[in-house]
């Protein structure tokens, strides 16, 4: 079927389009100093806003690619021995460790045949004496501070592993090879490889992710919405000039829209630009835990296609959005100040949208809540967008208000009274960014309260804890008490126990009282002591067979009772304590050990030769460190990622505030030129400008704060958690915020000493 031929008028109207946008690009490259310095900041506003953009489109595929490679490596788990031996198959053991903080992932591999399969990055399975590392990892050995940590493997280096078996070009990892594994000790694998491994997020942490993206997206394109304004005043002059040569209103309309789609496209290439320059570099820059290769650095498609679409569509639609307060003329340029204020009525309708779709929050979230994630993002979208609406309204009944003071006071209050706009623009997605900042950090105590927890234990009398695999206290005890830094070590038996009388099965925790204490509060305690928990079920003067090998204890019928540490003693089976002096002349088959050290608090590298010796001993064995308080590093690689996004994003902000600011003063230049020239000081203009940047901010950041606290209310709701304001953390973003502003301010000012010459009365 032959399509309809386009009508003469449509075809006219589409080059009257492409003629009038063409003119508009030429313009805007040729306007001479005033019109390279528009297209200049537009262009570096826009490239800054694209480069966060992508940046955000990148996180998905940085996280998804990490998460590949760890399920690649991993080597697949079960309850029993299902992998018959072959000539693939290699025998691994889990031989983790610590280093200044830093978690070493390490395994022992031992060959079963002449083929082994061998785990992705590594190229030759090391023998024993030998190991291969990642390239951090040989890096940290080999440098000053890695001096103890060269002697905790009794293996050469044989080889570095490959990006595809690290989860970042930072991480540490270590194979050891090894010939001491049996099917008893180690784990049988004829492959890598768990593609189930990735069970997805809790729901909490996906909220936690929609918040942070939303608190990202929308400062970025209030940020880009304000930077497609730059030098709209230079513009309209020349758009005057156009129509002085015959150009008619809309005519005048299609030439702006070229030129800021010009300014666009420039932006989006150098946003591009800007994005490949931090994928390449950024990777070194981010915490070690966060560490990606260059070559993940990907944008998803279809969020890249929609920034490169967007972008240049919303510039014109803002420009032409922005001229309807504009009359250009042939002999001059006409700005529209009805009598009437700015309507309120409107401006509420976002903020009410975004709380009605936040409805499935307000009875809290749980594990069978899922797809909400697309209409909680909505809905904070349109709530922080809301702040970016109400602002003017905001900032214009005040002013409206206010009057009298000094000089300078009077000379910024009239000009917000004449164009607050401006100023508000300037500082909306600052108010953005920290209303979001807020409900994030309220929801970052939600999660807190699920992913970390108080331990109770007191670090007093111990520091670190050491559970080899075997029970060879023979071994294991003069080795930990020689090593340096150790000053001393206690030992914690667990026995299995089974009641004779009732064939119940109990725990029995066995150590000096210093070592009880780590399980419950005892307040008085001697050798010969033994103690029940709270709340358990036993039977007090029973007895008890001991490890099923025929030894009998009996349980103390004056037994007392003693407070539990919240999560260190179970209720199923019951745990009973007891120092060695109980059962003096018990003999007992103890069923696992655990040694407790103190380490010497002047010396900061006891913990890591501790971890030598242990290492030494068996390579298997756990070392940590006893702290009062645990966070999950699930929540501690959010915390980083978002410490990062939120650092990127007031270095963005505070970079378009100078631009800003900078470009209120070139267009202001002749009246502050006069202002000197009539006597007025200079520190009067500096007083003005800041004034005009202080009331707007203290303005928002009161938006801002009721905002960001509201919402996190209702998220701390959503995620099960008591509600509880973080009023010290409120106080350092919005004083990071406002510090970011006067910085940017104060380096505006040497352009304000510049322009106040004067030079800056002459005129063409």
């Amino acid at each position: 079927m032959t399509p309809p031929p386009i009508s003469p008028r449509r075809r006219s109207a589409v080059r009257r389009w492409a003629a009038d946008l063409a003119l508009g690009a030429r313009l805007s490259v040729a306007g001479g100093r005033a019109g390279w310095t528009r297209l200049g900041l537009i262009t570096v506003g826009v490239g800054l806003g694209v480069a966060m953009l992508l940046i955000t489109a990148t996180i998905p595929t940085l996280v998804a690619a990490r998460s590949a490679r760890l399920a690649e490596r991993a080597e697949p788990v079960s309850a029993e021995q299902t992998v018959r031996r072959g000539d693939t198959t290699v025998l691994v053991a889990v031989a983790n460790s610590d280093f200044g903080g830093r978690s070493v992932h390490g395994r022992l591999l031992q060959a079963e045949g002449t083929r082994p399969v061998l785990p992705p990055g590594v190229t030759v399975l090391p023998a024993p004496g030998e190991m291969v590392v990642s390239p951090a990892l040989a890096a940290l050995m080999d440098s000053g501070d890695g001096a103890v940590l060269r002697e905790r493997w009794d293996a050469r280096v044989v080889g570095e592993i490959g990006p595809a078996g690290l989860a970042g070009p930072a991480e540490l990892v270590v194979y050891l090879g090894t010939d001491r594994l049996t099917e008893e000790t180690a784990q049988r694998a004829d492959r890598f490889g768990r593609p189930e491994l990735d069970e997805g997020l809790d729901p909490v942490l996906v909220l936690l992710g929609a918040v942070g993206l939303a608190a990202l997206l929308v400062p970025v394109g209030v940020f880009v919405a304000t930077a497609v304004r730059f030098g709209g005043e230079t513009r309209d002059r020349r758009l005057a000039a156009v129509r002085l040569v015959g150009a008619d209103a809309g005519m005048t309309r299609r030439i702006a829209a070229g030129e800021t789609l010009t300014a666009a496209l420039l932006g989006l290439l150098t946003g591009g630009l800007v994005y490949l320059l931090a994928a390449v570099t950024a990777g070194g820059l981010v915490p070690a835990g966060m560490s990606f290769y260059p070559a993940d650095a990907r944008p998803v498609p279809a969020l890249a296609v929609l920034t490169v679409l967007a972008v240049p569509v919303a510039a014109v639609l803002v420009t032409l959005s922005a001229l309807r307060r504009v009359v250009v003329e042939p002999l001059g340029v006409v700005r529209l100040h009805p009598d009437r204020h700015r309507r309120l009525w409107w401006r509420l309708v976002l903020p009410i949208l975004g709380l009605i779709m936040l409805e499935p929050l307000y009875d809290g979230i749980g594990e069978e809540d899922a797809g909400f994630e697309i209409q909680i993002l909505g809905g904070l979208i349109a709530l922080l967008v809301g702040v970016a609406l109400l602002l003017p309204w905001w900032v214009e009944a005040t002013v409206r208000r206010l009057g009298g003071g000094s000089v300078a006071w009077e000379l910024a209050i009239r000009r917000l009274q004449l164009d607050s706009g401006t100023a508000v623009r300037a500082v909306s997605g600052i108010a953005v960014s920290v209303a979001g900042a807020i409900a994030l950090q309220g929801l970052l105590v939600a999660v807190q309260a699920q992913y970390a927890h108080d331990t109770g234990r007191g670090t007093g009398d111990f520091q670190a804890s050491v559970w080899p695999s075997d029970l060879d206290t023979g071994r294991w005890l003069p080795a930990l008490r020689d090593s340096p830094g150790v000053r001393a070590v206690s030992t914690e038996t667990v026995v299995m126990a089974t009641d004779t009388s009732t064939s119940e099965n109990a725990m029995l925790q066995i150590g000096d009282c210093t070592v009880l204490r780590q399980f419950a509060s005892i307040e008085t305690c001697a050798d010969g002591d033994a103690f029940v928990a709270t709340g358990v079920q036993v039977t007090p003067g029973g007895v008890y067979d001991l490890g099923g090998t025929g030894a009998r204890w009996t349980l103390p019928a004056d037994v007392p009772a003693v407070a539990p540490i919240p999560g260190l003693l179970t209720a199923t089976p019951p745990v009973l304590l007891a120092t060695p002096g109980a059962l003096t002349g018990v003999a007992f088959e103890p069923y696992n050990v655990e040694y407790y050290v103190a380490l010497d608090p002047g010396d900061p590298a006891a913990i890591e030769r501790l971890r030598n010796t242990a290492t030494g001993i068996d390579p298997t064995a756990g070392v940590s460190l006893i702290e009062d308080r645990v966070i999950e590093s699930v929540l501690t690689g959010i915390r980083q990622a978002l410490l990062v996004l939120a650092t990127a994003l007031l270095l963005l902000i505070g970079a378009s505030l100078v631009v800003t600011v900078a470009e209120q003063l070139t267009e202001r230049r002749r009246p502050l030129a006069v202002l000197v020239a009539f006597g007025t000081r200079r520190a009067t203009l500096t007083g003005s400008i800041l004034y005009q940047v202080a009331i707007p901010v203290l303005l928002g950041m009161v938006l801002a704060i009721l905002t960001g606290a509201g919402l996190g209310v209702i998220l701390q709701t959503a995620a099960g958690a008591p509600v509880s304001l973080d009023w010290p953390g409120i106080a350092l973003t919005s004083g990071a915020a406002v510090l970011v502003i006067l910085l940017a301010t104060i380096a505006s000012l040497p352009l304000l000493w510049r322009l106040t010459k004067p030079t800056g009365l002459r005129t063409e």
